[in-house]
């Protein structure tokens, strides 16, 4: 089997009982679920505030957990695309009720009541999955409380038409390494958070998105992209806006941009890295 140690909980010591008789290890657990409680979490290659950021979790996605170290830390697989590492304990809680709608807006205020002019509670990104218990005027009120502007929210099953449409609304936002919102986001994230709002599941690494994702096309396939089209290099993604731009979070503007084609192929090209490949989704 693939043993991909981002996608597989398993370790020497510990695996999931699901991955028994196909890995090693001292013993198999079955896992709790639990629903990420912060609006944005961190899933961190080992149990330490700074250790790398590989992904985020969004306030409403599920989690399987299968270890706690009793130090703050749990370690356990995304239910949306199967990540594996460490979250803080912290921002876990048992699965309450499922979940409505979900933040359609870059990002959004929950706030304590019905007013715009009161503090608010906390701050949202595109993608957190809510429990939205009735509509009250222009506001949406969760089962925590907090009332969220009803034009910032979406049904659950909702998605948009145009996922590039989504990608470019993130034009500016500071690049972050395994970032995943609208406060810093990386290259694989903008297209994970972008399909995902399309209603396509997608991976969350470059690689995996360049496996997984769509068909490839020929060599040529630079001269003829569409608008959708996916442009990989090694250890990143960028998403073709039409033939002759894309939208891609990148570490040489570290932001979201907007680059002509040819002269982001090039000017990539020159520091050792070419195409690997160009998919198309459709």
């Amino acid at each position: 089997m693939d043993d991909d140690p981002r996608l597989t909980p398993a370790r020497s010591d510990l695996a999931a009982k699901y991955l028994e008789g196909m890995v090693k290890a001292a013993r198999f657990v079955t896992g709790e679920e639990f629903e990420i409680a912060e609006p944005l979490t961190p899933l961190r290659r080992a149990p330490s505030s700074d250790a790398e950021l590989m992904t985020q979790a969004l306030k409403g996605e599920r989690v399987t957990i299968y270890d706690r170290n009793g130090e703050g830390w749990a370690w356990g697989q995304l239910g949306s695309d199967g990540y594996v590492g460490w979250f803080p304990d912290g921002a876990l809680m048992k699965p309450a009720t499922p979940p409505t709608h979900k933040v359609t807006a870059l990002r959004t205020f929950a706030f304590p009541g019905p007013s715009i002019k009161l503090p608010p509670v906390e701050t949202l990104a595109m993608g957190a999955r809510l429990t939205v218990l009735r509509e009250e005027g222009l506001f949406g009120v969760t089962r925590e409380g907090w009332y969220l502007p009803w034009q910032h929210l979406g049904s659950i099953d909702s998605h948009v038409a145009d996922f590039v449409g989504v990608a470019e609304q993130f034009v500016g936002t500071p690049y972050l390494w395994g970032g995943k919102s609208s406060l810093g986001i990386d290259c694989s994230g903008l297209v994970q958070i972008a399909l995902t709002a399309a209603g396509t599941s997608c991976p969350r690494d470059s690689d995996m998105q360049q496996d997984g994702l769509g068909r490839e096309l020929n060599p040529q396939g630079a001269k003829k992209l569409r608008r959708g089209d996916l442009i990989f290099w090694k250890g990143h993604v960028a998403i073709a806006r039409d033939a002759e731009t894309i939208v891609h979070a990148n570490a040489h503007h570290m932001a979201t941009t907007i680059e002509d084609t040819s002269e982001a192929i090039a000017r990539i090209a020159a520091t050792g890295s070419e195409t690997t490949a160009i998919k198309r989704l459709t």
